[in-house]
């Protein structure tokens, strides 16, 4: 090998490449961890089609820079996107490199559509059922919140059977504001004209039709109970498989046998007419269909 002078030649070549590769990368490493590439300078922005009313440069910047590791050659996209992320308002957000210290973030803000569960927990659940942790006040700014819960894994539910919900009771020109999935997975709705309606259960097909006619029983007769009962309707049950139950202000609605004495006791003041007939006073009212 030591005659062979090509061989030696390219041996040589080799090294002196190598060599300056090796001194190419570490000058590289080194120009790369100049202060100069820190990240210090964030361009925010809105996806396609969104607004930014909770999320702005300077709040992003204050909850998500200090969390970022690296620089502009350095920095992990995947960990800055989760960073920015975590900011309070953001439901997703896309990061892209800005030469030469500098992130692009498009972000996407959460729609809130109501609180979940305890509202002093400030946990807020937008339009897509995804729940996330903000100010209640700031989401109140936008719109009224409505009030919605259910057990764990069940917020897309509460928010698809709110859309449905919405449907049922807009011939009666009202929309639900509580929307309530109990723990035996029984459904509850509080109405803006201030009714509450229980829903009873459905966990299948057959018991969803089921609850959807009573609905429909229900709106249908809404001009007759109002006619004869008032608008006042505090709450109605429509868990009843032939009928409904409803129940309203000022108004008492005896039993045949407290209508029975009722009638006994007013005999005697009726062949008396001096005596002042009795009045029933209440603030309750309750009538089965």
């Amino acid at each position: 090998m030591w005659h062979n002078t090509r061989l030696l030649n390219l041996i040589a070549s080799t090294l002196y490449a190598l060599v300056a590769l090796m001194a190419f990368a570490a000058g590289l490493l080194w120009l790369a961890q100049r202060p100069v590439f820190a990240i210090t300078h964030v361009e925010l922005s809105a996806m396609a089609g969104g607004t930014l009313r909770h999320v702005n440069a300077p709040g992003v910047r204050a909850n998500a820079l200090g969390k970022l590791s690296g620089n502009f050659f350095t920095l992990d996209l995947n960990e800055a996107r989760q960073s920015f992320e975590s900011v309070p308002w953001v439901r997703r957000a896309s990061v892209r490199r800005e030469w030469p210290n500098g992130l692009a973030v498009e972000v996407e803000e959460h729609e809130a559509l109501g609180t979940w569960g305890n509202a002093d927990g400030g946990r807020l659940i937008n339009t897509y059922g995804e729940i996330f942790v903000a100010n209640p006040a700031e989401a109140e700014e936008d719109a009224q919140l409505l009030a919605l819960d259910g057990p764990p894994d069940s917020e897309s539910d509460v928010v698809d059977k709110l859309e449905v919900m919405r449907e049922w009771f807009k011939p009666l020109k009202v929309e639900p504001l509580a929307v309530t999935l109990s723990q035996r997975y029984a459904w509850r709705t509080r109405l803006s004209n201030g009714m509450v309606i229980e829903l009873g259960r459905e966990q299948n097909d057959e018991e969803r039709d089921a609850m959807a006619q009573r609905v429909k029983r229900f709106v249908v007769a809404w001009p007759q109970v109002t006619e004869q009962w008032g608008k006042q309707i505090e709450y109605a049950d429509l868990r009843y498989p032939n009928g409904f139950a409803i129940r309203a202000a000022n108004v008492r609605f005896l039993t045949d046998a407290q209508a029975a004495a009722a009638a006994k006791a007013r005999a005697p003041a009726a062949s008396n007419p001096t005596n002042n007939p009795t009045r029933l006073k209440s603030k309750n009212a309750e009538k089965t269909r």
